[in-house]
Parts: structure tokens; C-alpha cells; sequence
């Protein structure tokens, strides 16, 4: 297979019918078609809208606590002997994690689009939370759908989402992950077009939401490039985010897709190993096809019924991927490798341990690859580590796998 020709800029984005190559799209009912149409026109609009940028920008500054730090992780790079590391802490915003970038974008377009409900989906309970927490902002009814086997392993964030006015509903076909969660999720809006907005968490879906949560993200990367430029005076030569559906790593990634010379590396679920199904590595151990009204890399088997896959990870649980990762892959400019299960549990340990940082699981798989690269760097080469989320919500997941109990 012909390698992709090179673009002028990797940040081009998608075309009008929102494909990043042959990734992408929107293949979704007769019934949604309008509204996603209708979507993509408001998106398109308040992107370039003075009003809307800056109601955003006081939000994500009073409210949710941008920027977030960059900070140089000192016990955890002597302790690995190589190149410095430092942290993207997204775990410091409001709600604990990236996702209240994206949250705060679509709960402004929701208001602007006169909808009167909300629904989102979620695997780690993340996303649910600050769905739950701008609908409570904002005066919103939401609803949030989470697979059962979540609901049981992130009990503390199903707690917070009652709290914050959220109903959430199990759903308990399939494994009871992120797939099902999602599935049950665009069930619901095709029953309710009118009057409700569906909250998206991740960078995946039908177009405009890869490119719009892409682009809420992308505050993640911006401020990272300013702040290491500000502190190094350079740009860091490695950056690394896990990839669930993606959308911490596309925010870290995209202002850097044109700095030719940082090389960009996405972590994938690894689980117990790509020989057999329990991982959700799409990009490394499926192929390209069409789930939840995109085109990208699942994980199949050999008559297209998309697999569960497993990861110790609620937020990677998830048997594809965002459309650009996909497009990113295929054109080289971004390396997508697995880490297992036990390595993010090492890595979440030593990180608790070294940095006083209790982080994600997810953010751990990132740590769990930098603890591979690390020590074979020059001590004045510098990696930036996204860390996507706190592990406040992991704890139990984590006392279970070391045979204690909280």
C-alpha cells in the first residue's frame, strides 16, 4: 500500500465533508443528518465569533482554572536518569481532567442552538462529570450513559454525577464499556432530535465533532508550546498522550503537528497483550472501518463485528479511535505504540511515589512508554508528558490489581 502524499500542514483539518483522508465522515440515520448538518453551520460560526471565543475564554479561566501548569516532574526524571520530563496537568482543571475543555465549548453551542437537554456517554466517568457539571452551570436536565462494568469500577465519579443533578443510566448490552455506552447514547438523540444536544466527549463521531473536539482540546497544546518556549526557551523533542478515543492527545498534538523536528507518540491500551482480544490497540492490531458515524481503525474480527477489547483503563476501553488519529497514522507523522496493563501499573505506582501525583490510569499508560524512552535520552533532551487526569477515580481499580482492599 502507496504511503499518503505529504500535506503542506498536518493541521489543515478535514475537507467539507469532514474526512482526514479516507478517515472521517459522517455516517449516521436519515434522522440525525439534519441536526449534524445544522451543527456543523452553528460550529462553523462560533468558531469565528468574538462573543462566543470570549465567553469560552472567561469560563475556561474563571471557572475551570486555564492554563494549567506545566511542571517540571524532577523525582521522576532522576530517578529514570535520562531526559527531562514534564507534565501537562490537566488533572489540576476543575472537575479533575481534560474534559471540561471540551465540555465548556459544547455546553456554549448547546445554549446557542436553543436545545433544552442534555446527554453525553462515558467510560471512566470523566467526561459524565463535567458533562454533569456544566449542565448544573448552565441550569440543564442530563442524562449520562455509562456501561455497567464502568458504573461498578468508577463508582466514586457515578457519585459526583447523582450530586451534580446527572441521571445516569447503566447500560448493561455488550461488555458494558465506552462502545456500549456510546451506542445506547446515539439511540437516545435519534429519539429525541428536537430538543436535545448531544454532549460528545471525545475527538470521534460523525463531522463536526472530531474537528470540534479536536479543536477545544487543542488549548492543551497551545499553552504547552507557550510554556515550554517560556521555561526552556526550546520546544520539547518528544510529546506523548495516551489514546483512548483520543481527544487529550489530538489537544496535546495538533499545535505541534507542523514542528517537524518533535517527534509525537500516542499510547494505546495494550491490555494483556495484542496476541489475543483483550487490548484496544485499534491502530496497531485492527483495521479501518465505520463505528459511531465515522471511519477509522477498530478492532474487528474477520466478518467486521466490531470486538470489546479490554484495558484496565475505563477511558481506553474503546475499540476504535478519533479519525485524525487514524489519518495521523497512516501518514508517519505520529507513532501509536501499546502499553499493558501491568506497565501502567507500574507507571501509576512510581508516579504516586516519586512525584507526590496520583495520576489517571490512562495518563499512567503515557508515563509507562516515557519510562521506556527516558533513560535512553540525553539529560538535556526534554519530553513533555500529558497528564490527562488525576487518579482519584483509579483507586479502587488499582487496590483490587494489588490484592488489597480500600
Amino acid at each position: 500500500m502507496n504511503k499518503p502524499a505529504m500535506p503542506n500542514s498536518f493541521r489543515n483539518g478535514p475537507d467539507e465533508q469532514g474526512m482526514f483522508g479516507i478517515f472521517g465522515g459522517r455516517f449516521v440515520a436519515e434522522t440525525l443528518m439534519p441536526l449534524i448538518l445544522d451543527l456543523e453551520e452553528q460550529w462553523s460560526h462560533a468558531k469565528n465569533d468574538p462573543e462566543f471565543k470570549a465567553e469560552l475564554q472567561n469560563l475556561s479561566t474563571h471557572y475551570a482554572g486555564r492554563p494549567s501548569k506545566l511542571y517540571f516532574a524532577e523525582g521522576l526524571t532522576k530517578h529514570l536518569g535520562g531526559a527531562k520530563i514534564y507534565f501537562k496537568r490537566e488533572d489540576l482543571n476543575h472537575t479533575g481532567s481534560h474534559k471540561i475543555n471540551n465540555c465548556l465549548g459544547q455546553i456554549l453551542l448547546a445554549k446557542r442552538m436553543g436545545k433544552k437537554r442534555i446527554i453525553a456517554e462515558t467510560g471512566a466517568g470523566q467526561h459524565g462529570v463535567a458533562s454533569a457539571t456544566v449542565a448544573a452551570r448552565f441550569g440543564y436536565p442530563c442524562v449520562v450513559y455509562m456501561g455497567a462494568t464502568d458504573v461498578a469500577r468508577q463508582s466514586p465519579n457515578v457519585f459526583r454525577m447523582k450530586l451534580l443533578g446527572a441521571e445516569v443510566r447503566p447500560v448493561t448490552s455488550g461488555h458494558g464499556t465506552l462502545k456500549d455506552a456510546m451506542n445506547e447514547a446515539l439511540r437516545d438523540w435519534v429519539t429525541n432530535v428536537e430538543d436535545t444536544y448531544y454532549l460528545i466527549g471525545t475527538a470521534a463521531g460523525p463531522h463536526p465533532y472530531p474537528e470540534m473536539v479536536r479543536d477545544f482540546q487543542s488549548v492543551i497544546g497551545s499553552e504547552a508550546r507557550a510554556q515550554m518556549l517560556e521555561q526552556e526557551g526550546r520546544l520539547p523533542d518528544v510529546i506523548i498522550a495516551a489514546v483512548g478515543g483520543g481527544s487529550n492527545a489530538i489537544g496535546l498534538f495538533h499545535p505541534f503537528l507542523d514542528d517537524k523536528d518533535v517527534r509525537i507518540i500516542g499510547i494505546e491500551a495494550g491490555g494483556r497483550g495484542l496476541d489475543g482480544v483483550e487490548h484496544c490497540a485499534s491502530m496497531n492490531a485492527g483495521r479501518p472501518g465505520v463505528l459511531h458515524g465515522n471511519r477509522t481503525y477498530l478492532l474487528q474480527n474477520a466478518d467486521g463485528q466490531i470486538l470489546d477489547g479490554h484495558s484496565i483503563s475505563a477511558g481506553l476501553d474503546y475499540p476504535g479511535v478519533g479519525p485524525e488519529h487514524s489519518w495521523l497514522r497512516d501518514s508517519g507523522r505520529v507513532e501509536y505504540v501499546p502499553i499493558l496493563d501491568d506497565e501502567a501499573l507500574e507507571a501509576f505506582q512510581l508516579t504516586t511515589r516519586a512525584e507526590g501525583i496520583i495520576p489517571a490510569l490512562e495518563s499512567a499508560h503515557a508515563i509507562a512508554h516515557a519510562m521506556k524512552i527516558v533513560p535512553k535520552m540525553d539529560k538535556d533532551q526534554i519530553v513533555i508528558v500529558n497528564l490527562s487526569g488525576r487518579g482519584d477515580k483509579d483507586v479502587h481499580t488499582v487496590a483490587k490489581m494489588l490484592g488489597m482492599e480500600i
